[in-house]
């Protein structure tokens, strides 16, 4: 059932739906808009027979160079941005707060504050 619904979504992403498909379907008119989809919106499915290592650094890899490409037709430094260095300042003031074991006080949002516990949870939960 998940691998059917994982081609599926990549079917629904490439054609989508027509509003003549949706209303042939008896949808009442002011639902039909919402169950419209325009489809030719590319995707990639990528089927591994496992999930090695070798296979994952390849992903990783592919993708790195996907970034690239795009970055350099945008004329993007997609590995040298302002972004990125503020996404490593802020993991620096992360990475304490996930290696305590003690609580201690979280200054941050409370989406971020709530994955730092989380995964302070799972940690416990996982190490004792």
């Amino acid at each position: 059932m998940l691998v059917a619904n994982v081609f599926a979504q990549s079917e629904a992403l490439a054609f989508g739906k027509t509003p003549q498909e949706v209303r042939a379907e008896g949808t009442p008119a002011w639902l039909a808009p919402h169950r419209t989809f325009e489809g030719n919106r590319p995707s990639s499915t990528i089927l591994l027979e496992r999930l090695t290592p070798a296979a994952l650094g390849k992903l990783v890899a592919m993708y790195e160079h996907s970034v690239f490409t795009q970055g350099a037709i945008w004329d993007i430094d997609s590995f040298d941005q302002w972004g990125v260095e503020l996404g490593k300042a802020l993991a620096a003031r992360i990475i304490p707060e996930l290696e305590t074991g003690a609580e201690c006080q979280l200054k941050h949002d409370s989406s971020t504050n709530t994955l730092i516990r989380r995964y302070r949870r799972s940690k416990e939960l996982l190490h004792g």
